[in-house]
């Protein structure tokens, strides 16, 4: 533990003039006490470590000292890759590798560089999770991610309706939508050990228990994570889209319709619209998930939509407006 704060130490003062006790102790999250027994030690051990009195003193390297100890490990560099998401890399308790990457590379870089990841940071920031949402971190991410990073079989329970199911699994990737986490693993056939064709996707808050065994697996290179994501949102997404409502959409209703229901669905409809009619309106089958849902989602267009059928959402919408143009009356 001590070696590689040691370690630490010495990269910050190679990527920096110069550094107060106070900032080292903060960056290596330690007392100002333990840093300057850690610069009598690097001192002691031929690392020229000088340490400046004063006010505005502090500790930095002589003659331009140069460590070679900047090779990154390789989960550091995979972590590296990851820097832009630093609130996912600490959910995945990929923090501190991170950190160890960027300390390396800035260690490598010339003085005149060395302000680039500071200056990167300050102009681009990625917020995962949705407006109006607080993002929960689920206790077992870090088991899972540490098992995705070494290509290790998992035993997992998950909540499954009124139950517990628990399966075998090659953890393949992981991905975070919308503040929400999700793995994408191969079936393990039960009882037999033996890998099956089968991928699936697990939201990760609904594992009750997670164990990482000791078998790897080898990785089937044709994998391709984004595409299968990408095909299985879709797939999900029509999946839920078990009714059907027609509506008419003015010009602003079909620009708007996107934006107020499943893109996928708005998509499909709008590709199967016929021609606009005399007022510039369109008529459009559309794929909801129910009636109530259709009722939310369509209210959102106003008087840019007219639902055709069925009868039973085409009444809500009249006694909505009836409603209304009572509210406003006067």
């Amino acid at each position: 533990m001590r070696a590689a704060r040691l370690i630490k130490m010495v990269l910050l003062l190679q990527s920096r003039p110069a550094m107060t006790a106070a900032e080292l102790a903060r960056e290596l999250e330690v007392s100002e006490r333990t840093v300057t027994r850690d610069a009598q030690a690097l001192s002691e051990a031929g690392v020229p470590v000088y340490a400046e009195r004063g006010r505005a003193g502090g500790y930095r390297l002589v003659g331009g000292y140069r460590t070679r100890l900047t090779g990154l490990a390789r989960g550091e560099a995979e972590a590296l890759f990851l820097s832009g998401v630093p609130g996912a890399l600490r959910e995945m308790g990929l923090e501190d590798a991170a950190s160890a990457a960027r300390l390396k590379v800035s260690a490598a870089l010339l003085p005149s560089l060395r302000d680039a990841p500071r200056t990167a940071a300050q102009r681009f920031h990625l917020d995962a999770p949705g407006w109006f949402q607080e993002p929960r971190t689920p206790e077992l991410l870090p088991v899972v991610a540490e098992a995705v990073w070494d290509d290790r079989r998992v035993l997992a329970r998950y909540r499954r309706g009124e139950g517990d199911v628990e399966r075998e699994l090659e953890p393949y990737g992981l991905v975070l939508k919308a503040g929400v986490w999700y793995l994408c693993a191969r079936v393990v056939e039960p009882g037999t050990g033996a890998r099956t064709g089968v991928f699936r996707t697990y939201r990760i808050d609904r594992f009750t228990d997670v164990r990482t065994l000791e078998e790897r697996f080898v990785r089937d290179e044709d994998f391709d994570l984004p595409g299968y994501w990408a095909e299985q949102a879709e797939r999900f997404a029509r999946s839920i889209l078990r009714a059907e409502v027609v509506v008419r959409l003015s010009e602003a209703g079909v620009r708007r319709l996107p934006y107020t229901v499943d893109p996928v669905a708005a998509r499909d409809a709008l590709a199967q619209a016929g021609e606009a009619d005399g007022q510039g309106w369109v008529t459009v089958a559309l794929r909801v998930e129910s009636e109530e849902v259709a009722h939310t989602q369509l209210t959102a267009l106003g008087p840019e939509a007219e639902v055709l059928s069925p009868a039973s959402l085409r009444r809500r919408f009249a006694e909505d407006a009836a409603r209304l143009s009572g509210l406003y009356r006067g």
